[in-house]
């Protein structure tokens, strides 16, 4: 008997190297299911968008108020905060039957496809993509201003970092990007806890604020300092020069305190079984220590007259910090922790767009809406191609804006609330086709109403300052994943119109053939056939299997298939290293010394520039790797899919 040779060692290329290098070791794909997020780990990953926003909501609400209403603004202002609560009242309702009914991750993409079909979900989807771009930059943009603001005012006015805001922020979305590259669960470590540090910090200034209010000697900021914004003309009565529109626009502006809300729906799967119990007591949670807090830095704004400055710093919750702990080594150490807690929470919240988005890319590109490579899961089981994508978009909108949270937050509502639209629109539709709860339906109703509004008021009220682009991008982006998809529909009509299999009986002998399938259609159906041609002992049809689920899918579909003798048999390949697996399998076939195998890879090819960028190529990759291996003969078989597909809109029918 001969001795059985070792399996071959496959050298990585340079690329792979640094990527072990710089992301650590791969994951396996059974450590998936061990990714999972705790309640309060959720709560710090999760909510951190959601929870951050007070930072700053309460300050745009102001920056539009203070202009037209002066001093009178302040009053003005909590009226306007309780509109807001309302809003997040209904949302709650709305987004706690979302993940109870929808335990999958998607949000109020997958609501809206469940019930209005993947056509009108491309609405959702775009909306909740750009609000994911849009918080990165905007909640990036909002830490650096809190530590631009801590040193304003433990500098005496120094403003010597305020031209680093760009760099410091663009390194911190960089920063981002590389903790969930390395997964979802170093991603939660690192940021959960700022989350907590921050409800901390609030909860000490609101606590300290109302002892020094009823022991009356709560101060008042300098509305007239220079570089504040400017006051305007407030009148005798509290809505005296303010008009309806004015109002209508800082209601549009304090929504911005309400981004985030939909991020546990969006992450859903990434809670512990069971997911929606466990997601409905987060959200729940969430909602409460957002409303308390927005109430809080309202009120504490309306009681120190924080006023907002034209160049954003210092910010007003920086002002309520100073004002609320006062001077002296113990005050100015309150309002360090204040402003780098701030800044902590503002950085790490935007890190949940590094969840949603990939999660959400993920799934639009199933429903072959988004390129396919998308789906793929990475070095480290997160959805690589989809973080890099959120970064390269962000980074761009940071550099186009220079940073700047005001023009950011003219980009960011009406994503944020047509999605809040699409997720109560289809959740009332889920209950009013079932008839299961009238207050369910009525519930859900309210909050797309609501949020319907938000949106109409914001893209009016906010054309001219920038929400004219997010108008402008969004039927350009549902067209956009309208055409992938067709394209994608298109080259499956080509493809899986499979004829009968040819059955004929291999004569070599010592010779046998293997076909690497990915999936059951024409092309595979050609590389079957010419494996008989060949006449060999023997003929295996092998899917290596990288998604489970698929695979799955896969072989129901080629046993109900008929006219084939070949079974189709899958090979584990548990850290998703295609190119070994397959080397060590060849090596495996040939170790007896007297085998020959010829691996037959089919190659899809397609002549359009966009039917080469929705596919990925890995045959190449694949031959060179094995063309090494003694007794191995890999062959390519390229089926030409364009050609197909113009034979299917001819009304023919395609070769195999």
């Amino acid at each position: 008997m001969a001795e059985l040779e070792p399996e071959p060692v496959v050298r990585d290329r340079l690329a792979y190297r640094l990527k072990r290098a710089f992301l650590g070791p791969p994951l396996v794909t059974e450590r998936l299911s061990q990714e999972k997020l705790s309640n309060p780990m959720a709560l710090g990953v999760l909510a951190s968008d959601c929870i951050s926003s007070t930072a700053y909501g309460t300050e745009e609400m102001l920056r539009i108020l203070v202009p037209v209403a002066g001093v009178a603004a302040f009053t003005l202002l909590m009226p306007v905060t309780g509109g807001i609560l309302l809003v997040l009242l209904l949302l709650t309702l709305s987004y706690r039957d979302v993940v109870s009914v929808y335990t999958r991750a998607g949000g109020s993409y997958v609501v809206a496809r469940e019930n209005f079909g993947p056509r009108v979900a491309q609405i959702a989807a775009v909306a909740l993509l750009v609000d994911y771009i849009v918080t990165v930059a905007v909640q990036t943009s909002a830490g650096t201003d809190a530590l631009i603001s801590l040193a304003h005012l433990t500098g005496d006015g120094y403003t010597g970092i305020d031209h680093l805001k760009l760099p410091i922020t663009a390194g911190v979305v960089v920063l981002l990007m590389y903790g969930n590259l390395r997964g979802v669960r170093e991603a939660g470590r690192a940021f959960a806890a700022p989350a907590y540090l921050f409800m901390l910090a609030v909860a000490a200034m609101l606590v300290v604020g109302l002892l020094r209010a009823l022991d009356g000697g709560l101060p008042h900021a300098d509305v007239r300092a220079h570089g504040a914004v400017p006051l305007g003309e407030s009148g005798h009565g509290w809505l005296y020069g303010a008009s309806l529109f004015m109002v209508l626009r800082a209601f549009a502006n304090g929504g911005s305190s309400l981004t985030g809300l939909e991020a546990i729906s969006n992450g859903v799967s990434a809670f512990r079984r069971p997911q929606g119990v466990n997601a409905r007591r987060t959200l729940t949670a969430m909602s409460c220590v957002l409303g308390v807090m927005v109430f809080g830095v309202s009120a504490l704004a309306h009681f120190t007259h924080a006023i907002p400055y034209t160049d954003g710093n210092p910010t007003v919750l920086a002002q309520e910090a100073r004002l609320v702990f006062g001077g002296g080594w113990a005050g100015t150490a309150a309002l360090v922790y204040v402003q780098l807690a701030t800044a902590l929470i503002l950085y790490t919240g935007a890190n949940t767009p590094f969840t949603g988005f990939p999660f959400l890319a993920s799934f639009v590109a199933e429903d072959r809406f988004l390129p396919r490579q998308l789906t793929r899961r990475g070095h480290r089981l997160a959805f690589s191609n989809g973080i890099i994508c959120l970064t390269v978009v962000s980074l761009a909108l940071l550099l186009v804006t220079r940073a700047s949270v005001d023009k950011l937050v003219a980009l960011y509502a009406i994503g944020v609330f047509t999605g809040f639209t699409m997720a109560g629109a289809g959740m009332t539709a889920h209950y009013w086709r079932r008839r299961e709860s009238l207050w369910k339906t009525a519930t859900n109703l309210a909050a797309a109403v609501v949020s319907a509004l938000v949106v109409v008021i914001f893209a009016i009220t906010k054309f001219t300052e920038g929400a004219w682009l997010v108008v402008v991008v969004f039927p350009l982006g549902v067209w956009a994943l309208i055409r992938i998809n067709r394209q994608y529909r298109e080259e499956a009509a080509a493809l899986e119109n499979v004829p009968a299999f040819v059955s004929d009986r291999p004569h070599w002998r010592r010779h046998v053939v293997h076909v690497l399938v990915d999936s059951l259609d024409l092309a595979t159906i050609k590389a079957l056939q010419y494996a008989h041609e060949l006449r060999p002992d023997e003929v295996r049809a092998l899917h290596f299997v990288i998604d489970e689920p698929r695979a799955r899918r896969l072989v129901t579909r080629w046993d109900d298939s008929s006219g084939t003798t070949v079974p189709l048999e899958l090979v584990d390949c548990p850290d998703r290293r295609l190119r070994h697996a397959v080397a060590g399998h060849a090596a495996r076939t040939t170790a007896d010394g007297t085998t020959a195998l010829t691996l037959l890879i089919p190659r899809r090819t397609y002549r359009s520039p966009l039917g080469r960028l929705l596919h990925r190529g890995t045959a190449e990759e694949m031959a060179r790797v094995l063309e090494q291996l003694p007794n191995v003969a890999v062959t390519i078989l390229p089926f030409d899919v364009t050609t197909a597909m113009q034979r299917v809109r001819a009304g023919g029918a395609p070769r195999p």
